[in-house]
């Protein structure tokens, strides 16, 4: 079976692909990059191909689809104290000042 072969892939498999690979490309991610992704995450989660073999049967692991919301944060943290609270005064000034507007 040649590298890039899907034919070892169940129909679920090959569906949770498409769409991890659709939400990459929705956050501007390239077509390439994306699908390799996708089918990263998808290994990682299922441990391959599913279609035969002794392999079949093992329970999905979830955790490198929640890994992604999680590594967020790093330009922030790499913002200077200083910089981090001159936004939080301006968030808090535009939240008071909607809240003017609105009436409350």
């Amino acid at each position: 079976m040649p590298r890039g072969d899907k034919s070892s892939y169940t129909t679920k498999q090959k569906r949770q692909a498409r769409h991890i690979e659709k939400g990459y490309e929705d956050r501007g991610v390239s077509e390439d990059e994306a699908a390799r992704r996708a089918w990263a995450t998808v290994n990682a989660e299922t441990g391959g191909g599913k279609k035969s073999g002794s392999g079949r049967g093992k329970k999905t692991n979830t955790a490198p689809s929640k890994k992604g919301g999680r590594l967020g944060g790093k330009a922030s943290a790499a913002r200077s104290a200083a910089a981090r609270s001159r936004s939080a005064k301006k968030a808090a000034a535009t939240r008071k000042r909607h809240a003017a507007q609105r009436g409350h």
